[in-house]
């Protein structure tokens, strides 16, 4: 009987007693406070290395393009000229080519992305759903400057030879749309940079939307299903209302993404620091500019003005970041209102 009660399971009851009630050494106590010292303090300097990388990246900006703030002032987000023979310099063409590209890419990658992700979780064969998937995200693994050859040797004669001139046929005459579509088709511009980002932006956004449509709770989508709801109302009422934050997420990633991209947009924009409402016509971005410039930049004005690009740049894609944080923020206020 003494044996039974000692030992239950195959485990020493009587040893477990006695190494729990045996208290800490003094040294093991000290040496595990130290340890924890140390690990507050490794994390605490990782964190902190983050923050300083990024007031570095700041000031150096600010540093290399004070001459050309110097000279330019708030009149540099105003201008439209670039000419570096006279040295007057102007960020409003590179600044509206950066945000229409990145609108057009997210006009046409959300609902594309959407898709995408409705097909892969409620509508697909379950046979089907892994090697799409795995397909899908192997765009997302393809260089940009394989997008941007593909898009100007590829894309963009067929875009201009079968669409554009369908497009300015239908669209051109009308009255304030017209502008858009105006101009002649030669393939390269604003338009075919923003299609191109487009495709590059959906596996991001679809991989992402996927990922939280299928955290949905099974039960949720069922008893949708079983009060006579179609796969529409499913995804609209049911899905994207428990995922809004998620899906939110992708399209701000894709959107980071559209906002910095450089090779394959300077292979297809055109590069042309010419302020035209057409989106058929070639424009300019801030990351093409610098691509293209900041190698052959002569004079101390030329090249402050590429980084102070850089510095604006900056500055957009913190805004929308910043943006982005308030919108979740509210989203999950809200969804904390509702519960």
């Amino acid at each position: 009987m003494s044996s039974v009660s000692g030992t239950i399971c195959g485990v020493d009851t009587a040893a477990e007693s006695r190494t729990a009630s045996r208290p800490f050494l003094p040294g093991h106590h000290k040496r595990q406070s130290l340890y924890d010292l140390l690990f507050r303090g490794a994390t605490r300097a990782f964190a902190s290395l983050v923050l300083a990388l990024l007031l570095g990246i700041l000031l150096s900006l600010v540093w290399g393009g004070w001459p050309a703030i110097r000279a330019f002032g708030w009149g540099f987000l105003a201008s439209a000229e670039w000419n570096p023979v006279t040295e007057r310099f102007g960020a409003v063409v590179p600044v509206y080519g950066t945000l229409v590209t990145s609108f057009i890419a997210l006009l046409i990658g959300i609902p594309v992305s959407f898709g995408i992700a409705l097909f892969l979780t409620e509508l697909a064969p379950v046979w089907m759903r892994r090697p799409l998937g795995t397909a899908v995200e192997l765009l997302a693994g393809i260089p940009s400057i394989i997008y941007g050859m593909w898009g100007l040797f590829v894309f963009a004669p067929i875009f201009a030879e079968r669409v554009q001139p369908w497009l300015i046929e239908h669209f051109g005459s009308l009255p304030f749309a017209g502008v858009l579509f105006g101009g002649a088709p030669q393939g390269i511009g604003v338009l075919t940079a923003g299609i191109i980002l487009a495709i590059m932006v959906i596996p991001f956004i679809a991989s992402v939307m996927r990922d939280v449509f299928e955290l949905v709770p099974p039960m949720l989508k069922e008893s949708a299903y079983a009060l006579g709801a179609t796969t529409w109302e499913v995804m609209w009422h049911v899905v994207l209302p428990y995922t809004r934050i998620g899906a939110v997420g992708g399209i701000l990633l894709g959107l980071g993404r559209a906002l910095g991209e450089t090779m394959a947009v300077t292979f297809v924009i055109g590069n042309a620091h010419r302020l035209n409402f057409s989106l058929f016509a070639p424009g300019n971005s801030i990351a093409s500019a610098l691509a293209n410039e900041f190698t052959e930049a002569v004079g101390e004005l030329h090249s402050a003005a590429l980084i102070e690009l850089g510095l604006i740049l900056f500055f957009i894609t913190y805004c929308v970041l910043a943006l982005s944080k308030l919108l979740l923020s509210r989203l999950a206020r809200m969804e904390g209102q509702q519960s």
